[in-house]
């Protein structure tokens, strides 16, 4: 029954500052409706996971993690060091890939993750 997501959606408390945090640090282009369309590509898989409420892979107190999946972290890692985004975690290799997290201007961990 399901294709895959349809789209991620939330509420920003500054919506230009993380329209251009987003576009400048993930290189995702946002556009004029305050969003965009990022298109699968081959070898791209999209993980839905559920975790519980006190798990502590992310923050409990966020109820949402972003992972994006990169094609090649070690030059992701260099991007972020170039526009000034440490990490939060540095990176990890596990048997699920190679895994670092960074945090948006407003706090929201996210994992780049690549396969």
């Amino acid at each position: 029954m399901i294709k895959g997501f349809g789209g991620i959606f939330w509420r920003t408390k500054n919506l230009e500052e993380i329209k251009k945090w987003y576009s400048k640090v993930l290189k995702i282009e946002i556009e004029n409706w305050n969003g965009t369309i990022i298109t699968p590509q081959s070898g791209n898989e999209t993980i839905f996971s559920f975790f519980s409420e006190n798990d502590h892979y992310f923050p409990t107190e966020q109820q949402v993690m972003l992972n994006f999946q990169v094609e090649n972290l070690d030059d992701s890692i260099k991007h972020l060091e170039k526009v000034g985004v440490p990490l939060v975690m540095e990176k990890t290799i596990n048997e699920f890939g190679k895994f670092i997290w960074i945090e948006d201007p407003e706090g929201r961990r996210i994992e780049l993750w690549e396969k």
